[in-house]
């Protein structure tokens, strides 16, 4: 048990030790940073230097471009210093103030401006829709006594009707029995004219009780008149058509016995129908009653049908979260047939006045913000927090951070959003990062940038990808870039330098940057190698792209 005890302590104070160590080596180093509890003295002496010409420092930032400040100088997991951020340097949103980049290259990302406005948002809200019948509009013929069908008239389902055509002839006993009433009333009335104002008056209401019940039964006033004319009982009776319109059902077969109430015929007034949409919750604000609607239907690509809305459902469907929504339009010609697909357009505007908009291509979208690139000219170029507000057809509602009259970037805008992030990751590493598009009065005059420096390094080898001709270096401090030691990926500027090495090699290196800002291989070798002198393979092509 001591034993363990004893070797617990030694390990505990050789790992002590060992960061000791480390911790005075890096407080050695020049790229460290001291602590400091104020942040006027954390800062280095390069800090200070530049806080002269540029001011105060406010805060440091993430080296990376990440939403991450400290009020102190430290360092982020790759052990790169965070970069001191001086007054009027940024927006308070954290924003780079300006973005610049050069003239020729805006033109070769094809950068477009539009001028932020005034105009009149209109919305277009896009649903499904399928024609229905006006329920208004629907008509059942159900007698309302027993009887048996003798003869039809209309014997098939889709057969156009007008009101007042016989469906067809039915027999009912209880229809006999009551023009026989009727009779016997009317004849009883005739016996009794000389009698007296009672009996004349029982009489009579017991005739126009007779010819009620009758009309109850639906049987219409051209078959009761031929009753009152003829004076004589009619076996046969005609149910006629309630409304102009289309049969939709004839449950009816001749010979059929039907019972009170029994559906013989159903019968639909298309002459006007509905359009029952299916519109998203999200968009059901844009919807009111009273708006017009366009409508397109499959079967006819080239025509165009107008309604309008009657009547928004009150209930949403769970599965698809959409509300129907109807309208009402006409169909005189009897185009539009129950059940057709069709789609529908609802032309929406958010307020009769203007409102202040900009292209929806032109808002950048970091998920936590909405920004817009504002041109200021000569390559210049000012991120700018924006408050959205409705979108419409390709434009959006602009309700805070721009004003009327300033020029957004519409095209190319998160190209140049990308290009600023590039700057602010290379910038961390301590260089400036060179325009890659050379001016043209240098070009002219043969003084263009010379070949780029070269840097050199040593450390080991964790790994080669000979597909991609990559290798990862955990190396050493690089004092001419101000790099500290870290572990890190490198492109060879040609696969034949890594044919000789291999992981776990201790290896001397140089690199140099190319126009998009990336650090290749151009030289390296072992610095132990196994056999032989050392490998060493020149670039072919110190001037190639990336």
């Amino acid at each position: 048990m001591k034993t363990i005890t004893k070797l617990i302590t030694v390990i505990v104070l050789a790992v002590a030790a060992v960061a000791a160590g480390y911790w005075w080596g890096s407080a050695k180093s020049p790229s460290s940073i001291p602590a400091s509890p104020s942040l006027s003295e954390a800062s280095t002496p390069q800090d200070a230097k530049q806080g002269e010409t540029k001011g105060r420092i406010l805060y440091y930032r993430n080296p990376m471009g990440q939403p991450d400040t400290s009020p102190m100088p430290k360092k982020d997991p790759m052990g790169m210093d965070y970069l001191p951020v001086y007054e009027g340097e940024e927006s308070p949103s954290g924003v780079p103030v300006v973005v610049t980049i050069s003239t020729e290259k805006v033109q070769k990302l094809g950068v477009k401006t539009e001028i932020a406005t005034l105009r009149e948002l209109i919305r277009t809200v896009r649903a499904v829709a399928t024609v229905q019948v006006d329920e208004r509009r629907l008509y059942t013929v159900t007698p309302k006594f027993e009887g048996w069908i003798q003869q039809l008239y209309v014997n098939t389902t889709g057969q156009a009707v007008r009101k007042g055509d016989a469906l067809m002839d039915v027999y009912s006993p209880e229809l006999d029995t009551a023009q026989h009433e009727y009779l016997i009333a009317r004849r009883g009335l005739q016996s009794v004219e000389d009698g007296g104002p009672e009996v004349l008056s029982s009489m009579q209401h017991l005739a126009e009780s007779a010819l009620q019940r009758l009309r109850n039964w639906d049987i219409s006033e051209t078959d009761l008149r031929a009753l009152r004319q003829e004076g004589k009982v009619s076996h046969h009776v005609t149910l006629r058509s309630p409304a102009s319109g289309v049969v939709l059902e004839k449950p009816a077969i001749q010979g059929k016995r039907f019972m009170p109430g029994e559906v013989l015929y159903q019968i639909a007034d298309l002459s006007q129908i509905w359009m029952l949409a299916d519109v998203f919750e999200q968009d059901l604000g844009m919807v009111h009653r009273g708006q017009s609607a366009t409508i397109r239907i499959d079967t006819y690509p080239d025509k165009i049908f107008s309604g309008r809305v009657t009547f928004i459902y009150p209930t949403v469907t769970a599965e698809t979260r959409t509300a129907r929504v109807r309208i009402e339009l006409p169909n005189d010609q009897g185009l539009l047939k129950p059940a057709m697909y069709g789609r529908v357009e609802f032309a929406s505007s958010h307020s009769k006045d203007k409102v202040l908009a900009v292209p929806d291509s032109a808002v950048l979208d970091t998920g936590t913000r909405r920004l817009v690139l504002v041109a200021l000219g000569e390559g210049r170029f000012e991120p700018r927090t924006v408050e959205p507000g409705m979108h419409a057809d390709g434009y959006v509602e602009v309700l805070g951070g721009l004003a009327a009259g300033e020029a957004v970037v519409v095209s190319a805008n998160f190209l140049i959003d990308a290009e600023s992030n590039l700057k602010a990751a290379l910038g961390s590493f301590g260089h400036n990062v060179p325009d890659p598009t050379p001016d043209k009065d240098e070009s002219r005059s043969g003084t263009s940038a010379s070949a780029p420096a070269r840097h050199r390094g040593d450390g080991s080898i964790e790994a080669i990808d000979w597909a991609h001709a990559t290798v990862t270096i955990a190396h050493g401090p690089i004092a001419s870039l101000k790099w500290p030691a870290m572990t890190m990926d490198f492109r060879a500027r040609e696969p034949a330098l890594l044919r000789s090495l291999k992981p776990g090699q201790k290896v001397a290196f140089e690199m140099a940057e190319e126009p998009d800002g990336e650090y290749v291989i151009v030289r390296i070798h072992p610095i132990q190698p196994s056999s032989g002198s050392p490998v060493t393979r020149p670039a072919s092509n110190p001037h190639g792209g990336h």
